[in-house]
């Protein structure tokens, strides 16, 4: 029995460790831009924007789909470095384990 509660005491430390860790991740951010730094995205580390800021001069009413894509590839490469940065922090937590529902 005394197994079973070292396991149940190891499984709170843990959850308790991932919730910090999840609170951190929410915190920290990255930066990401695409034409130049016509466009600048901030991403969370939890996977969600920060930010959006677009130089007034990107703006052609004449070529929305430039600036939708420069948008659309800042937003991408913010939101992929957020999740390698998380995947890593998270990994480091379970060991490299792979716990299915996790991140």
């Amino acid at each position: 029995m005394s197994s079973i509660g070292k396991l149940v005491k190891q499984a709170a430390r843990m959850q308790q460790q991932m919730e910090k860790v999840q609170s951190e991740l929410a915190a920290r951010t990255v930066e990401s831009t695409s034409g130049g730094g016509a466009v600048k995205v901030a991403a969370r580390c939890d996977g969600t924007l920060a930010s959006i800021k677009i130089d007034p001069a990107a703006v052609n009413p004449a070529d929305v789909s430039m600036l939708e894509d420069l948008v659309l590839s800042a937003v991408n490469q913010a939101l992929t470095e957020a999740k390698e940065i998380a995947n890593a922090e998270m990994g480091k937590l379970t060991s490299g384990l792979s716990v299915p529902g996790l991140m």
